[in-house]
């Protein structure tokens, strides 16, 4: 079973993963881009959907690492993690925004499925970015290392800033949310 991609250690706790996957390309059937914003979740803390433990609703996160848990939020958004740590642990990365990708069709696609112009608004939060890039139920709980899921490691390196999560009640102060300094892609400033 592969658990590193794009030079990424996916057995690793959330956090670093998290931090690791800053200016990382993720592809989703050919169209994404830089990851720019993600926050960690492990089964330890309150804000994580497997601190109460497996259901029908988080069970990939429980799956081995380097495969994907999309849920839905609040029943309109899809949101897309990459499943962290060893089978059975249940911790992951929740992917809140990307810097597009400047080729032609992957751009005329995303605008296309968001019905809007603005780039830096495509992919600007997790709802967005699984909107823009197609992901659905149906890419739940599949291997990061194939189709329609493409990992490309950083082409440069990024300062990363960490901070603490958003929208959430609890575990509030973790510094979990990790962004790339001076992105304008991300969906909310750093504080």
């Amino acid at each position: 079973m592969m658990t590193t991609l794009a030079g990424i250690d996916f057995s690793a706790p959330a956090h670093e993963v998290a931090a690791q996957l800053i200016g990382v390309t993720l592809l989703v059937g050919g169209v994404g881009g830089r990851i720019v914003e993600t926050e960690a979740y492990d089964r330890d803390e309150p804000a994580s959907h497997c601190y109460i433990g497996e259901t029908a609703r988080n069970f990939s996160m429980f799956g081995p690492p380097a495969r994907s848990y999309v849920y839905q939020s609040h029943g309109i958004h899809w949101c897309l993690n990459f499943v962290c740590r060893e089978a059975g642990h249940g911790a992951g990365v929740l992917i809140r925004a990307l810097e597009p990708l400047a080729d032609d069709d992957g751009l005329a696609r995303m605008r296309a499925r968001r019905g809007l112009d603005d780039v830096r608004l495509l992919c600007s939060g997790p709802g967005r970015l699984c909107q823009a890039l197609g992901v659905t139920r149906a890419q739940n709980n599949l291997p990061l290392a194939e189709a329609p899921f493409l990992l490309l490691p950083r082409a440069r390196e990024v300062a990363v800033l960490a901070g603490p999560r958003i929208g959430i009640s609890k575990a509030v102060d973790l510094p979990w949310r990790f962004v790339e300094a001076g992105s304008r892609f991300l969906s909310k400033p750093m504080r």
